[in-house]
């Protein structure tokens, strides 16, 4: 059972702190980098693996704890030696041989071998998951677990190398830059650095028979993985991808990131799934008639907003996706669609009708995915935009972007800066937003 009571880690504690999710997420040390050796079997959905782990202890240990999934342990080293380790729940228990200090580095590789499988949860079952003829990874909040062991909460980001190997004939994406890639008989190495700070949740591996397009030219490279029989279709529901980035860094910033990936699967999913420099759309989000730009949009607003900038705990969500929806309404109304404030009004109207008993700023574990977490946190930044004006609004969006370009952010901080660059208090415009559960009228545009 996960508490939704906070909690501050304890010396060796299986827990993170976070006020939703205290057991994702370890106390006691902090990941620089992980290096993951992947060999994967499509056809039995077989994962034989290494992950050596670069870590900081933030006190003595005599152990520690990562959060890993169901797999067959074959030896867990600390720094070269071996170590006493223990299974509980989804819980990896390690002691090592002798006990590391306050502030020394420490290396754990972890040996291991099974079938990956998504983790059961409150929101469905999170992970590496089988396609039809493939895989993916789809992480958010607490699937990272479901293929390496991690320090598994967003705050702890970490650079990353992955080697996956698997069937020729398959494509794969990592979240990462493809730095190399080697055949032997029937299998490829597929070779991926992640340099950017990243927390375990946007990691993501994506095996399927894909054709690999070049998306946009020039400025940002843009890249997509797309089953054959939806290329066409594709060109026309991501034709407008360039304009797109151009829209959103204009407003936002530089891209964050070396290069941008779409991954479209072969089978359906219920949404798009996010991911470093990665964004993830099922089939049924290629229609040929753009039905889903808006998604389109929202997915590479995550790049900046969730990605780069990263709750520092989970009850801050709605910077991630109020961001996001309002890049939406922004697109729109660049690109000849509805004003920001007609979408606005649209959505204030949908909102003031469902019931009142939700806080923004806190909304609790079990509505962390909540549609009125996305559009109410929309709802704010217009309200925001409204209160303060474009000549404030727009350019304290981007200070956010770039003064936290990376790091962790939460809403204390938004609001602060939100303050500075009006040059006044705004408590009564985010009391009323992020901590009452009534709906604020939308004010005049």
């Amino acid at each position: 059972m996960i508490s939704k009571a906070s909690a501050q880690p304890s010396p060796g504690a299986d827990t993170s702190g976070d006020s939703y999710l205290p057991r994702h997420g370890n106390g006691g040390y902090r990941v620089r980098h992980y290096d993951l050796e992947l060999d994967y079997k499509i056809g039995p959905n077989r994962l034989s693996a290494s992950a050596a782990i670069t870590a900081e202890a933030t006190q003595a240990l005599s152990r520690f704890t990562l959060d890993f999934g169901d797999f067959r342990i074959n030896r867990v080293l600390v720094n070269g030696k071996p170590a006493k380790y223990l299974r509980r729940a989804h819980k990896l228990q390690v002691k090592p041989a002798k006990s590391l200090a306050l502030g020394s580095e420490f290396l754990v590789e972890v040996h291991y071998v099974g079938n990956p499988r998504p983790l059961p949860g409150l929101w469905g079952d999170i992970g590496w998951d089988e396609l039809t003829d493939g895989s993916l990874v789809a992480s958010q909040p607490v699937g990272a677990p479901s293929w390496f062991p991690c320090n598994d909460h967003p705050a702890d980001k970490a650079t990353y190398r992955v080697a996956l190997t698997t069937s020729s004939p398959y494509l794969v994406a990592v979240t990462g830059n493809l730095v190399s890639r080697y055949t032997r008989a029937s299998t490829t190495q597929w070779i991926f650095e992640r340099p950017e700070p990243t927390p375990t949740y946007l990691m993501s591996v994506q095996i399927g028979r894909y054709d690999d397009i070049v998306l946009a030219s020039g400025g940002v490279p843009q890249r997509a993985a797309v089953p054959p029989r939806l290329r066409r279709a594709f060109s026309r529901d991501f034709g407008r991808q360039g304009q797109i980035m151009d829209s959103l860094q204009r407003l936002f910033g530089p891209y964050p990131f070396g290069e941008y990936v779409i991954v479209v699967t072969d089978d359906d999913l219920d949404d798009p799934i996010e991911a470093q420099g990665m964004s993830i759309f099922g089939a049924n989000h290629v229609d040929g008639r753009r039905t889903h730009e808006r998604l389109v949009v929202h997915e590479l607003a995550h790049q900046w907003f969730g990605n780069s900038l990263t709750v520092a705990d989970w009850r801050h969500i709605w910077l991630n996706e109020g961001f996001a929806t309002y890049a939406e309404w922004l697109w729109s109304e660049e690109s000849g669609g509805q004003s920001a404030h007609v979408w606005a009004k649209t959505w204030h109207a949908r909102m003031k009708a469902k019931p009142a008993d939700l806080r923004l700023a806190d909304p609790g574990m079990a509505r962390m995915f909540d549609e009125r977490v996305y559009k109410r946190g929309g709802l704010l930044l217009h309200a925001l935009r409204c209160t303060v004006g474009d000549a404030v609004f727009f350019p304290l969006v981007k200070a956010w972007a770039m003064e936290n370009r990376h790091g962790l952010v939460t809403t204390a901080a938004f609001v602060a800066l939100a303050e500075r660059f009006a040059g006044r208090s705004l408590g009564g415009f985010f009391d009323a937003w992020l901590d009452s559960p009534a709906l604020p009228p939308l004010p005049l545009a």
